[in-house]
């Protein structure tokens, strides 16, 4: 299936995504620090470069785009219907990569959290939602 618009369209809407302070990060990261968590952002002292990395617990936390990250079973992360073939090289790299990640840093002492885009998402639609996973989030870096 051929794309509906323009290789010049495409690059600009390409261009626009963002790879650090997102949405949902720039979220997560402002709920941490009213509950007391200080943390560093984007650290290039850590292999990977965490987005939110609490240096205190050894903690590593990545806001993950459920549909660049391969979300599994979540509606977000479909597949495109054109050039599937190099979507699907991307994805899989992006896959393997964050597995290198997630596996160099265990082997550290680091403490590895991926949150989710839509479970962001949900937390910001339901205070109770973000309340439990606020909580979960907690008890997982406090955890030693």
């Amino acid at each position: 299936m051929a794309d509906t618009i323009s290789s010049e369209r495409r690059s600009r809407n390409m261009s626009a995504i963002k790879s650090k302070d997102t949405k949902p990060e720039v979220y997560l990261r402002k709920l941490l620090y009213h509950h007391g968590f200080r943390y560093r952002k984007n650290y290039s002292g850590v292999f990977g470069h965490p987005d939110i990395y609490l240096p205190k617990y050894k903690v590593a936390i990545f806001v993950h785009g459920c549909y660049w990250h391969r979300h599994s079973g979540c509606r977000y992360a479909y597949m495109p219907k054109s050039r599937v073939e190099f979507w699907q090289k991307k994805f899989d790299n992006n896959v393997r990569r964050d597995r290198l990640v997630k596996e160099t840093l265990e082997s550290q002492g680091i403490r590895c959290l991926v949150v989710w885009e839509c479970t962001i998402k949900k937390m910001q639609k339901d205070n109770n939602v973000e309340a439990e996973y606020l909580q979960e989030l907690s008890q997982f870096i406090k955890t030693i």
